[in-house]
């Protein structure tokens, strides 16, 4: 089965615009005493908050990544491939270069905590690497819960994102009426589960062929419920998390965010039939697929431009510091963008044929061809998806110093995942057969 160009396209998009959105709103100080601030923009400002609808599309990325998964889980099943070896495919293609980037990051952290930098400036730094962490996990979870996602789909279709959004929609109630946080954890898998699961249904035409006037239906009233859930309270606009803003619509995942994924997702399904002429055209399909061939290492690396120019004009005290969100603010993000998606593309230059050729030696000598090893998998990837998560809300030097049991933690989560496949013969070592193709790692 051909790839469908307007599910890569939504992949490469999301992570462009979010790359974008966190570039934007980035803002750096430098202080009297030396030290660099990054007072935060949407806190600071609050009429910014509605640039947060522009760019929070992550939920696409949901829809698209559910579509793809779909279609994989659907084939693998088909050639009689077992859950195991499906999840631990993709969970290695999230978590080797996520591996990577975070032994990198807590290098790099180890050695400033040891030459005596700063704590408070070392734990803003490491939040800063890492605050593009929340998904990992998020989407970890959604991958290895897949077979059973699918098999739910192909007996109730709608039925399953329906009532997963009646279940998140009882979990935010219980947060804001009981004061119980910690039920709106399962949100987190709820909300991003509902655009998810929308993939599936989308891939088999629930959404489109066969009932026409659902898209139109989803982005009406998505839209409507979105408005009427900020109008009228108790949701914030902000479709990212503000410090000290209660309730958030991230964090957990609202009711509110809810009703955004639903119109989006709506949206994107009317726009598909202009968007799939326009990128049925050669030229523009040449722009948009090395993009998404790079996608995850812009994910995870977006912020380091950020830090590089921190270093560059703000310490040095050669960037200009007008006020927040003044005429003179905004004119030079536009100077700001172009230096970091400069930083960017040399960063990834270097940085991706590492993590391919990270890939390809893995595939070599660990072939995806099976017998598995569930009993490493699993315990694995509960442990990666538990480090993930730490880091991604306390970031990598949550003390200012360094985070040791957690760097632990994802080392033997990360390692048990890549043992969970056994290693190739010796006289198929060289062979440059890879039994699992690569994939994008949504």
């Amino acid at each position: 089965m051909s790839r469908d160009r307007y599910v890569d396209f939504l992949r490469a998009w999301a992570i462009v615009l979010v790359v974008l959105g966190h570039w934007l709103i980035t803002a750096l100080r430098h202080g009297p005493g030396g030290e660099l601030t990054a007072p935060e923009l949407l806190a600071s400002v609050p009429r910014t908050q509605w640039l947060t609808l522009l760019f929070q599309i992550m939920p696409l990325f949901f829809l698209a990544g559910g579509h793809a998964a779909s279609g994989s889980w659907a084939r693998t099943r088909s050639a009689g491939g077992t859950a195991a070896g499906w999840v631990g495919r993709r969970a290695v293609r999230l978590l080797l270069p996520t591996a990577v980037y975070s032994g990198l990051v807590l290098l790099a952290v180890a050695v400033c905590s040891a030459v005596g930098v700063d704590p408070g400036t070392l734990a803003l730094v490491g939040w800063a690497m890492a605050m593009q962490f929340w998904f990992l996990p998020v989407y970890l979870l959604l991958s290895a819960l897949t077979p059973v996602l699918h098999a739910a789909h192909r007996r109730w279709g709608l039925a399953v994102p329906v009532l997963m959004g009646a279940v998140a929609l009882t979990a935010d109630a219980l947060v804001l009426t009981a004061h119980a946080p910690y039920v709106g954890l399962l949100n987190y898998v709820l909300v991003w589960g509902v655009a998810y699961q929308l993939g599936f249904c989308w891939r088999d035409g629930l959404l489109t062929e066969r009932r026409p006037l659902v898209p139109a239906a989803m982005a009406a009233s998505g839209g409507l419920a979105f408005a009427a859930l900020v109008a009228l309270g108790p949701f914030p606009v902000s479709l990212i998390l503000v410090t000290g803003q209660t309730p958030s619509n991230t964090d957990p995942p609202s009711a509110a965010m809810l009703s955004w994924a639903v119109a989006q997702v709506g949206a994107c399904l009317l726009a598909a039939p202009v968007l799939r002429r326009l990128l049925d055209r050669e030229r523009v399909w040449r722009v948009v697929r090395p993009v998404g061939g790079v996608s995850m290492t812009l994910y995870l690396w977006h912020m380091l431009p950020v830090l590089v120019a921190a270093a560059a004009f703000y310490l040095t005290g050669l960037a200009p510091e007008p006020a927040l969100a003044s005429a003179a603010w905004w004119a030079l993000r536009g100077p700001w963008l172009l230096v970091l998606g400069v930083v960017l593309a040399a960063a990834v230059s270097v940085l991706r044929p590492l993590e391919g050729g990270l890939m390809r030696r893995y595939e070599r000598t660990r072939p995806d061809a099976g017998p598995y090893r569930p009993w490493l998998l699993w315990p694995g990837l509960a442990a990666a998806v538990t480090v993930l998560t730490r880091f991604a809300t306390q970031g990598f030097a949550h003390d200012g110093g360094f985070p040791v049991l957690p760097a632990l933690g994802l080392a033997v989560g990360t390692a048990l995942v890549l043992l969970h496949r056994r290693p190739a013969d010796r006289s198929d070592e060289h062979s440059e057969d890879a039994t699992g193709a690569l994939e994008e790692a949504a």
